[in-house]
């Protein structure tokens, strides 16, 4: 009841302090002191510290109209490696900070206390800071925190002693402690900062050991960075498992490096959250900065994807006069002084999506992207993070490898490639033999689909360390054969001849080559789009050879080859009995209704059914697209040779 008649008064008295920062970075003179403003006043206290053995000194703020017949709440603020308990007063000037925003009616009336986080009796920042001893003393200031100094300052000030009443935030070994003590204390802390924090952070999974738990009772979690600093990544992977496990943060990256310019921003943005109500569904529109993306060119900033899966494009191109994004849907970029084009997206779904650059009208690749062929051509590729994507992330578990193979094809008479993932242990396992999927790519692309795009060895590496999956040999070979052409003539020749290269070519090499079982028992057959049609066409005509099919995104194109759809309907008929009897596993699935192929292949799925052609059918939302196709991947994967 205290808390609320707090939040009525504030909000009374500073008209914007019940509501949430509505910008995203501290404006021009945030820091500078001005001299017509109520002030608060800066003291120094000393607490007797039982965890070291000595007394200890802090900073404490109390802010403007500061009295003790009122109640508050306190940040803990704390400092680097380098520093001592003046650091933020003599680097980051939070007096300044607060009182301006406190004039500008921005934050809840707070007590903030800037302790020395080096927990042992010489706690200068003297000599070789990196020492152990010193270093261990960060570690140690934990219970000096929780035990000796918290105690002090609710028994010396007016200020509420429950979790909902406490922040804790830092900088760099500070933003470190920050995350290790308020994550690891959440009966204590419900509002946690990490500023650029530093390698003393504890691993996610140490952090965060209960999601739940954090979900529950955290009321703000911010994590910051600047983009060019190089530790980063200790504020990248705690966000990552963050976004994993489906736990509400703030992760925000603004342009600088190690310093107070970014520090100063950090408190700026942070202070203003604290001690309100929140609204989590904003907390992805704060972020300054995105965070590049994995299939970027080493060193490339650009493109960024933003928390809520939005994407910014920077291009540099001052003599262009059109420039487009093109990922699906086009989006027009717009042009600054210094001829730089820049352009947000909508938020774009989970995964590898093709995208292209067309500057005055040409479609090119980004040279600031690394290249896939798809698309009939080198395109470029974007990685959107997935929060369900673990199944494809590269984890510590036994991995397999891809091999690229040279052989040369009886039927073209012509050398061709092929890549192969063979599963962990294959080299060391010398005796052991393993069966095969046969794993085709669309149209556009070749055999390198599901190799790059597809993750197809990282989702079979931990499908095989989960025990879910069978240790097999997947073999993607390139179906682009054939005079080709998309029309029902040059579909159908293309398949005819794929049918032999997979019979007289693709599997004696393999079968010879490698230490692959043989007989239909242990060959299956799966491809995506036109490599469904592949899947399709050879696979039902063969099931003396491949005892498994998997069909993604795919089904006779309506009605363009509706003649070549009759006939192998018309072989189903009289084959039925023989067909259910010899397929294990018939798997068909589609993208949903946003599935170019979704049309044909519910066609497809009616006329199976009027055939009474076992079969089972999986959709999975997303379009014609990697994606989906890696899902459908996954859960084919398991059912194979079982």
């Amino acid at each position: 009841m205290k808390y609320i008649l707090l939040i009525a008064l504030v909000a009374f008295i500073y008209p914007q302090a019940n509501a949430q920062p509505v910008t995203n970075h501290a404006p021009q003179g945030f820091d500078s002191m001005q001299a017509n403003i109520p002030h608060g006043k800066i003291d120094t206290i000393s607490y007797n510290s039982k965890t070291v053995g000595n007394a200890r000194r802090a900073i404490i703020y109390t802010p403007p109209g500061y009295s003790k017949k009122n109640k508050y709440p306190v940040l803990y603020l704390l400092h680097g490696i380098g520093g001592d308990e003046k650091e933020w007063l003599n680097g980051g000037s939070p007096q300044v900070i607060l009182d301006n925003l406190y004039a500008e009616g921005k934050l809840v009336p707070m007590i903030v206390v800037m302790p020395n986080g080096r927990a042992m009796k010489d706690d200068r920042a003297t000599g070789n800071i990196m020492a152990p001893d010193k270093v261990q003393a960060f570690a140690t200031f934990e219970q000096d925190l929780l035990n000796d100094l918290i105690p002090y300052i609710e028994k010396k000030f007016p200020v509420y002693t429950d979790r909902e009443h406490r922040a804790i935030a830092g900088l760099s070994m500070g933003g470190g402690q920050s995350l290790n003590f308020g994550l690891g204390n959440l009966d204590k802390f419900a509002w946690v900062g990490g500023f650029s924090s530093a390698p003393n952070t504890k691993a996610p999974e140490q952090l965060v050991p209960d999601p739940e738990k954090a979900k529950q009772m955290l009321r703000l979690l911010w994590i910051s960075c600047g983009d060019a600093d190089g530790l980063i990544g200790f504020s990248k992977r705690t966000h990552d498992y963050l976004v994993k496990s489906h736990v509400p943060h703030i992760y925000y990256i603004e342009p600088g490096v190690h310093d107070f310019k970014v520090w100063k921003n950090g408190l700026y943005m942070f202070s203003q959250f604290l001690f309100k109500p929140v609204n989590p569904s904003a907390f992805s529109k704060y972020t300054v900065l995105g965070t590049p993306a994995e299939t970027n060119v080493y060193n490339a900033k650009y493109p960024q994807i933003l928390p809520d899966s939005r994407v910014v494009f920077h291009i540099k191109a001052p003599d262009a006069q059109t420039v487009q994004i093109d990922l699906g849907k086009k989006y027009d970029m717009l042009k600054d002084t210094g001829g730089y084009w820049q352009v947000t997206t909508d938020s774009i779904g989970e995964g590898f999506h093709y995208y292209s650059l067309i500057i005055d009208g040409v479609a090119v690749a980004d040279p600031a992207s690394e290249t896939f062929y798809g698309m009939g051509r080198m395109a470029s590729g974007i990685e959107i993070p997935f929060a369900n994507g673990d199944y494809y992330a590269l984890k510590d578990v036994p991995h397999g490898d891809v091999r690229i193979k040279d052989y040369f094809s009886p039927v073209t008479r012509s050398w061709r490639q092929m890549y192969i993932y063979t599963p962990p242990g294959y080299d060391e396992n010398t005796l052991a033999r393993y069966p095969v999927l046969y794993l085709l790519h669309g149209g556009g692309e070749d055999e390198r689909g599901w190799a790059a795009q597809g993750k197809t060895n990282l989702i079979l590496d931990n499908l095989i360390a989960e025990g879910r999956a069978k240790a097999m040999i997947i073999v993607m070979p390139d179906t682009n054969i054939g005079m080709g052409g998309f029309n029902a003539n040059g579909i159908e020749g293309s398949m005819k001849m794929f049918e032999s290269e997979m019979k007289q070519s693709i599997i004696p090499f393999v079968e010879k080559n490698y230490r692959a079982k043989t007989g239909a028992g242990s060959r299956a057959l799966a491809g995506l789009s036109m490599g469904g049609l592949h899947t399709l066409y050879t696979g039902i005509n063969n099931t003396d050879v491949f005892s498994s099919l998997g069909v993604f995104s795919s089904g006779w194109i309506v009605p363009m080859m509706d003649k070549t759809a009759d006939a192998q309907y018309a072989f189903m008929k009289d084959n039925a009995d023989k067909i259910n009897s010899n397929l294990k596993a018939f798997w068909i699935s589609e993208g949903g209704p946003e599935d170019i192929a979704y049309k044909n292949g519910q066609i497809m799925l009616g006329k199976l059914d009027e055939l009474k052609i076992k079969h089972t059918y999986y959709e999975y939302p997303g379009g014609h697209t990697w994606p989906v196709w890696r899902n459908a991947l996954y859960h084919f994967a398991p059912l194979l040779f079982q």
